[in-house]
């Protein structure tokens, strides 16, 4: 078992109870192998697809063509899920405050910024209309920041409408704090409270000694994440 392998079930974790929606994971092979563990696993009624168009009737690994096609899935079909709150969507974020704002357009002053970065995308119709997670390979004190130099993506103080759960290569974190705040929830096998304390940039609720270890992968998960990913593209994209 490595740390990847406790990222990926604690991602996939974020779909438990989701029941029939699209569970679609960006940005990463985590966040895509969260979703077809899920599947496979404790969420069998999870829709995935095959990060294009199609949506599958079987979970290939990763870069596998699936061999089951259950529907095609437009981008104007996207849009009528994530408009009608039939997705969840796990993200990722190069800035994140105590309420779950998200930057990924800008680093600076957003008049004149040092670096530019993807746009708004996506992100302000999904946290509006959709449960949303996030996924932070490296958590730190320049994402885990006071106030976010743009915000693309709402938190609980701009009328998200779901903010289910926020992984990091240190923690589990959510959004149950006073307020809507951040909350640290767990902290993976090896490391401390105080680890991520000093990673994060913004005052941490439930931030005490008795902060449980996040949940280590089954043998039947480990077993079904191999299958998935043979090639271990998961460690590459885990600060250890």
């Amino acid at each position: 078992m490595s740390r990847a392998d406790v990222c990926v079930v604690a991602c996939a974790e974020a779909f438990r109870g989701d029941g029939e929606i699209l569970a679609a994971g960006i940005g990463g092979a985590v966040t895509v192998l969260a979703a077809r563990l899920a599947r496979l696993t404790f969420e069998p009624d999870l829709l995935t697809h095959d990060g294009v168009c199609l949506l599958t009737g079987d979970v290939p690994a990763l870069g596998e063509t699936p061999q089951v096609v259950e529907g095609w899935l437009p981008f104007r079909e996207h849009l009528w899920l994530v408009l009608n709150g039939r997705r969840h969507v796990m993200l990722g974020a190069s800035q994140i405050d105590r309420h779950g704002n998200t930057n990924i357009s800008c680093v600076g002053d957003w008049a004149r910024p040092k670096a530019q970065l993807l746009g708004v995308r996506g992100a302000p119709g999904n946290t509006r209309c959709d449960p949303t997670s996030y996924w932070i390979p490296k958590h730190s004190a320049r994402v885990f920041v006071p106030e976010v130099n743009m915000v693309s993506g709402l938190g609980t103080d701009r009328g998200a409408y779901e903010l289910r759960r926020v992984v990091t290569n240190l923690a589990v974190l959510d959004l149950g704090g006073p307020g809507g705040t951040m909350r640290l929830v767990s902290v993976h096998p090896g490391v401390s409270v105080a680890d991520v304390v000093a990673a994060t940039g913004f005052e941490l609720a439930g931030a005490g000694d008795d902060v449980p270890r996040t949940r280590e992968p089954t043998e039947e998960e480990l077993r079904v994440l191999d299958r998935l990913d043979p090639g271990r593209l998961r460690e590459r994209e885990v600060a250890g």
